[in-house]
């Protein structure tokens, strides 16, 4: 069984197709040293909060509830990945910028939760603070599991449209966020970078490819250069996240573990 420690980083709203456009080094570095794909799903509606929902429960909005960015306590609950983790005595910490994800662990889940409004201090700002706060946190005290999220991109999104010159430089300075993180922790964490969802136009939650195709490069000493991987999920995330650290996946998960 592993045992690894794991940073997984959400970047709202980015589409695969912008990574390309950006180019950002250190988007390189991560297509030749880890797995990828460009071609993962979301989850109907593709709207925030219930595609977070289904990357931490592994289960489709029908199934958690929660079917517009307002939380609804789940009618038939089922723990979620910060609750497997805490079941098995791991640490688990929240760093994030968009306070609807308060929701997503129960409380007593989570070691630490760094919440940084986007709204009162920018995305812009609010997303170098809370990459700042897990930095820190991440280095002084290393939890099993650290959940870092990254608002800008979405919000550029909805103010300027995707792929527009604004979005492609939030998207740009987010992956400065994400490179500033993953090579100030300890190298020993797996890294995964993902979306929620991508965008069109000024919008989002439709069944359209440009709403719900999203990227997922996952990064570790377990992981295989260059593995390509195939139909993959958002609801796969949980899964993979815990068999890498070596806890059960719950027994009402949907997906299957990638590694």
């Amino acid at each position: 069984m592993m045992n690894e420690k794991v940073l997984l980083i959400l970047v709202d709203g980015m589409r695969p197709d912008s990574l390309e456009t950006v180019n950002h080094p250190f988007v390189r570095h991560l297509l030749e040293t880890g797995a990828y794909t460009g071609q993962a799903r979301s989850v109907m509606p593709s709207v925030t909060l219930p595609c977070h929902m289904s990357l931490f429960h592994s289960v489709a909005p029908d199934r958690h509830g929660v079917l517009t960015n307002t939380y609804t306590p789940q009618v038939r609950p089922i723990n979620g990945l910060c609750e497997q983790l805490r079941l098995a005595k791991k640490t688990c910490g929240f760093f994030y910028n968009w306070g609807e994800l308060k929701d997503l662990a129960k409380p007593d889940s989570l070691a630490v939760s760094f919440f940084a409004s986007g709204h009162i201090h920018t995305y812009q700002k609010a997303n170098q603070m809370v990459t700042d706060e897990a930095i820190n946190y991440i280095s002084g005290n290393q939890p099993d599991f650290a959940f870092l999220y990254l608002g800008y991109t979405d919000e550029a999104g909805h103010g300027y449209g995707w792929m527009t010159e604004p979005y492609l430089q939030a998207v740009s300075e987010s992956w400065d966020c994400i490179e500033r993180v993953v090579r100030a922790i300890p190298d020993d964490y797996t890294i995964l970078v993902t979306a929620d969802h991508g965008g069109h136009e000024r919008s989002h939650g439709t069944d359209m490819p440009e709403d719900m195709t999203i990227p997922l490069f996952i990064k570790g000493r377990t992981v295989p250069a260059k593995l390509e991987l195939d139909h993959v999920s958002i609801l796969d995330i949980a899964p993979t996240i815990a068999r890498l650290i070596g806890v059960e996946a719950a027994e009402e998960w949907e997906g299957k573990a990638l590694v």
